[in-house]
């Protein structure tokens, strides 16, 4: 652990801010319609597209309206990618001639992908053609991602409004979400990686010959653009089976950087939208701060577990002086990268990798798990960890007006028994998918059989998977053999709870609080970007949203860091 490490996690964290900050001022624009740079080539698109398939884009929803949209499309979606995985073998941009995938591994893909999440249960590069990973794939890492940027947009519309129930159109939001935001990113960075040495290429395989001068064949994938929209849309699924570790994906340092920064940016940008939309600047600069402050803290502590905790192979082998715990890394991106790497990623509903967590020490990994079973809000996915981060401020000014004897207000609406019960609904979600698929996942032997290990290694696989599935992450501990009936089907059906089973009742509190007059701050009113909020806010994140996880991780990593601490003396 060195000076140069701390320095490149700050400043990674700097520059994903700065880049944020300017996107969230470009996509409150979007949002409220108003003109752009880009409409001279993106508005005839966007009329077209409301014109072929029928869409007022004046007309406007109320919640349930909203909600249903958003699920009649997320079901037509997984419709259309599960039978194109299962007619994989029968489809053309298939050099490589991957057959169909079985029924549960293609209901539990369509399921990752339209819920954002991108967890996978196969290898990239030896089971999805090229038309599977660029019309199947592809097209929900955008469409997946702009649904969570319109839900934040319609959040935000709720605490404009006075005594309305209109939180906007979801088509027009979706379109204009994909079209001015997420499109034009995507094409900027997948031309950097490009020149940066990704590879974007429709071959199968290129064959080289070895140092040895044996022959090798090498997959190949059109990557870079692919890449790009995995890290701003914060989907996270690979092109290859060890993901942003591979070195098509993640080839240098310099990439590293450009991909991480795309991790955050546009989670960090949609917060600074939502504070110029509802007129709170100051306000949502708190909810900024608050995500800073935890994403530091995740890389920080990832950071010294992978350097200072002893490493009981090393010293077995005699070398007590080893300088960080380095399997599962890449070396030309190091312990720094890889700690901020994977706090960023689990932090924002990402779940891409360029280190395996499974191989980190065991605190390290048991940071990674929290920062997911945290609610994925910090920053948290695009659209989706800026409402889930108002979840908790609501529920924070609620008890604050509990301690005081007074009606909560934020952002000018008063906070009441209505939209605090579906907050706690949609908070409450996460522990049940997560501890009640793990607790019969743990005594259930067809279950146990996917565990490579036993013990609380085993039960940290299994809650690593569950808290990534419900989380809407996507990454993985190595050992678990994901690809079963079993798994297969609950991790799918948690991907569903975590996403739906939180949105609904998100909308639904969205569509109280804009039925509610928008009130003037008076001498009682909590202010929401004082350091004191900022506090409240992390208590009830930390405490909320992690301490009711605490009694199984005591059983799972924290119980295995003191084992290793055992066997290192």
């Amino acid at each position: 652990m060195e000076w140069r490490g701390w320095a490149e996690i700050a400043l990674t964290i700097a520059l994903t801010v700065a880049v944020g900050w300017p996107l969230g001022i470009f996509m409150a624009r979007v949002w409220a319609g108003g003109r752009t740079g880009l409409d001279p080539v993106l508005r005839p698109v966007e009329a077209g597209l409301y014109a072929a398939l029928g869409v007022d884009r004046g007309k406007g929803q109320n919640w349930y309206g909203y909600a249903g949209a958003l699920i009649a499309f997320s079901a037509a979606g997984f419709v259309l990618l599960y039978l194109q995985l299962r007619l994989q073998n029968l489809l053309p941009l298939n050099p490589q001639g991957f057959d169909g995938l079985s029924p549960h591994l293609a209901f539990n893909t369509a399921v990752s992908f339209v819920t954002n999440t991108n967890w996978q249960s196969y290898g990239g590069e030896t089971t999805m053609s090229h038309l599977s990973q660029m019309m199947g794939l592809t097209v929900q890492n955008f469409v997946s991602a702009g649904a969570g940027l319109a839900v934040a947009c319609a959040v935000s519309r709720a605490f404009v409004a006075d005594r309305g129930e209109n939180l906007g159109n979801f088509w027009v939001d979706l379109t204009r979400s994909v079209l001015y935001v997420l499109l034009p990113v995507s094409i900027v960075t997948a031309l950097a990686l490009v020149a940066a040495g990704v590879p974007q290429s429709l071959l199968a395989n290129v064959e080289a010959a070895t140092v040895e001068g044996a022959k090798q064949v090498i997959a190949l994938a059109p990557t870079a653009s692919q890449e790009a929209i995995k890290q701003w849309g914060t989907n996270g699924g690979g092109l290859f089976n060890v993901n942003s570790a591979h070195p098509f994906e993640n080839p240098t340092p310099l990439t590293n950087l450009i991909e991480v920064i795309s991790l955050n940016a546009l989670a960090f940008g949609t917060v600074v939208a939502f504070g110029r939309a509802v007129g709170a600047r100051k306000e949502a600069r708190a909810l900024l701060a608050v995500m800073v402050i935890l994403v530091a803290a995740a890389a920080s502590a990832i950071y010294a577990s992978e350097t200072l905790t002893p490493q009981p192979a090393m010293i077995a082998a005699g070398i007590t002086d080893a300088p960080a715990n380095m399997e599962g890394k890449e070396v030309r991106f190091g312990p720094a990268a890889s700690a901020m790497w994977a706090a960023q990623t689990t932090g924002a509903s990402n779940g891409s990798v360029n280190a395996m967590h499974g191989s980190f020490m065991p605190l390290g990994g048991g940071v990674a798990m929290f920062m997911m079973q945290l609610g994925e809000i910090l920053p948290g996915g695009v659209g989706s960890g800026l409402y889930g981060m108002v979840v908790m401020a609501l529920l924070a000014v609620f008890v604050a007006g509990l301690m005081v004897g007074r009606t909560p207000e934020y952002l000018g609406k008063k906070v009441e028994a209505r939209e605090i019960k579906f907050a706690m609904l949609a908070v409450l979600i996460l522990p049940l998918a997560i501890l009640g698929f793990s607790a019969v996942a743990a005594v259930l032997p067809v279950a146990l059989e996917g565990l490579l290990n036993k013990g609380p290694r085993g039960l940290s696989e299994i809650l690593y998977a569950y808290s990534s599935a419900a989380g809407n992450n996507g990454s993985a501990f190595a050992g678990l053999t994901a690809n079963a009936p079993w798994w297969n089907t609950t991790l799918g059906i948690a991907m569903l709870l975590g996403r739906f089973a939180y949105v609904v009742p998100v909308l639904a509190m969205a569509g109280a609080i804009a039925a509610k007059p928008k009130l003037q701050p008076t001498a009682g009113t909590l202010p929401a970007d004082s350091p004191l909020f900022v506090g409240l806010l992390l208590g009830i994140v930390l405490i909320l949203g992690g301490l009711q996880y605490f009694p199984a991780l005591a059983l799972g990593p924290i119980v295995e860091h003191f084992q290793v601490l055992a066997a290192s003396r």
